[in-house]
């Protein structure tokens, strides 16, 4: 079976991972992203990669040993907390050896993580500057791709949209767009955290903080590069950063609001905004209905936040992208190991149907955290059972559920006797 010519559009950790798997099995592919290069914008903050999709994926192509270099299993420590700081949940920090007491999730940074892929595979597997304009179906050639600097290319055997929230690729499947959450907020750095604001750094543990009251959350998260990534969402309107009466980019300004805002606050939630000491970037949150697809079109797919774009209140967009690229790696290989005559169509049809049935439960797990933490009156106290179940169920076999149920409501019970 001759190889067939992919292309994928977008250089975020979906595409890559993508691409790093072809490139293990001989495959070639051509990537197309719009960024002028790989340290063009901030790429967020640190993720934590779970043991059946992020880590897989990670081992699968063959980078696990590079991973290890950066990961950060200290990072496994988390305090869920509410405004008032009473603990509701709480991570203890895990080493390469020893994980934590719950699960193997170590972090690592975005922007690390993405270097490590594009790192991986050929440099002129990777064409920065292309931006999709868009996609078109002409009767010679199939798809032909249109890009803003004003190149055409055709012929393709597969498209592979991996380009966010915002897909041109998805524009051509579909004309359904993500919706906005109800949630904005910024995210603000508190560089060199541990000399400038050691108070903090103590607080955050090398992990995660993450503080939820009133429909609103505070977050500080470690960076491995020494900076605490601070972020606050809270039930805005969509065009809140043109009628808010101030410079939404302004650092003090956003710290004097959002203190004015979590003004009732624990003092050391509220030093995570007072310490912050960069530049803030504001951002509206969208998602994709629960349960989302396009009609199928042959030679075209979707992976990544352009298939399932989530909120960011389950921590697994990244994970979900990854086990994406396993599968759709996975077809793409039988295809091209295949014997007997057959089409690429019917591989990616398998591909499609796999990742449906693993990202719905996906997106319904972040929309159901969402709902519990933010949209639920007297979150979390009133929910966290709901967000622990969540959670938990999705890595335990089912028949497991019953009593793992009783056991954690029967031990919140308990403990909110005395909190």
């Amino acid at each position: 079976m001759s190889q067939p010519k992919i292309a994928i559009i977008g250089a975020g950790p979906g595409g890559c991972m993508l691409a790093r798997l072809l490139h293990q099995s001989s495959i070639t592919c051509t990537i197309f992203e719009a960024e002028a290069s790989i340290n063009y914008r901030s790429q967020g903050g640190s993720l934590d990669l779970r043991n059946a999709t992020g880590l897989a994926a990670v081992k699968a192509a063959g980078l696990w040993e590079h991973f290890l270099q950066h990961a950060r299993y200290d990072g496994e420590s988390l305090l869920l907390t509410d405004k008032k700081l009473t603990t509701w949940m709480r991570r203890s920090p895990g080493t390469k050896d020893r994980h934590s007491n719950l699960q193997e999730a170590p972090e690592i940074d975005r922007a690390v993580l993405r270097e490590m892929l594009i790192e991986s595979v050929p440099a002129e597997c990777v064409n920065w500057g292309w931006k999709l304009a868009s996609v078109q179906e002409t009767t010679s050639s199939g798809l032909e791709l249109t890009f803003a600097n004003g190149e055409t290319l055709s012929d393709f055997d597969l498209v592979v949209g991996a380009d966010g929230a915002w897909s041109k690729t998805r524009t051509f499947l579909s004309q359904d767009k993500p919706h906005y959450s109800g949630l904005g907020g910024w995210a603000i750095q508190i560089a060199d955290a541990k000399v400038t604001a050691p108070e903090v750094h103590a607080f955050v543990n090398r992990g995660s903080v993450f503080a939820y009251s009133d429909g609103k959350s505070l977050t500080g998260q470690q960076l491995g590069d020494g900076s605490i990534n601070v972020s606050h969402y809270g039930p805005y309107v969509e065009d809140f950063t043109a009628h808010c009466g101030f410079d939404a980019g302004d650092l003090e300004a956003v710290k004097r609001f959002m203190l004015k805002e979590l003004d009732d606050w624990a003092p050391q939630l509220k030093q995570l905004i007072e310490f912050t000491n960069e530049t803030p970037v504001w951002r509206n949150l969208y998602e994709l209905p629960v349960g989302w697809t396009w009609p199928h079109k042959r030679g075209i797919t979707l992976l990544g936040d352009a298939a399932h774009v989530m909120t960011p209140f389950a921590g697994i967009g990244v994970n979900t992208a990854f086990y994406d690229a396993m599968e759709l790696a996975k077809q793409i290989v039988a295809f091209t190991n295949s014997a007997e005559p057959t089409v690429l169509d019917s591989y990616v049809l398998r591909y499609e149907k796999a990742m449906f049935e693993h990202a719905h439960p996906a997106q319904a797990l972040t929309e159901g955290s969402k709902i519990d933490m933010l949209f639920t009156p007297g979150a979390p106290r009133a929910t966290v059972e709901s967000w622990i179940l969540r959670h938990a169920k999705a890595d335990i076999p089912k028949w497991v559920h019953p009593l793992l149920t009783a056991v954690v409501y029967a031990g919140y019970w308990v403990y909110k006797w005395f909190v």
